[in-house]
């Protein structure tokens, strides 16, 4: 039963992922084409990094600068769900959560008789 409740939410979790689409917007922190700033404590890191590679204020802007700019990336994605019938909707939606319930079911202790 946890074979095929696996197999289930796996099929499903894939024909979901495979409906999806992802595209990225525009980056807009602080108004319309403001990406070069957010590379400017990225490049005052790796400078300070040239000049010292024990430098601790180089370390921290070129780590805060990469993290900086992944998450500007992330947040400005934009996912959409691809359009398809009503009946494929419900196939990927049934094959989900029936195989999640399969697998909780089988995860439960059987009772003895």
């Amino acid at each position: 039963m946890f074979l095929l409740g696996l197999g289930m939410l796996g099929g499903g979790a894939y024909l979901l992922l495979n409906q999806v689409m992802v595209h990225s917007g525009y980056w807009g922190f602080w108004g319309d084409n403001t990406f070069g700033l957010t590379l400017l404590p990225l490049l005052f890191g790796i400078g300070c990094l040239f000049y010292s590679a024990r430098s601790i204020v180089g370390w921290a802007l070129t780590g805060l600068g990469a993290v900086f700019i992944f998450v500007g990336i992330i947040a400005n994605l934009e996912i959409h769900f691809r359009p398809t019938t009503l009946w494929n909707t419900l196939v990927i939606l049934t094959l989900l959560v029936g195989g999640l319930g399969l697998v909780f079911r089988s995860l439960r202790p059987m009772r003895r008789r």
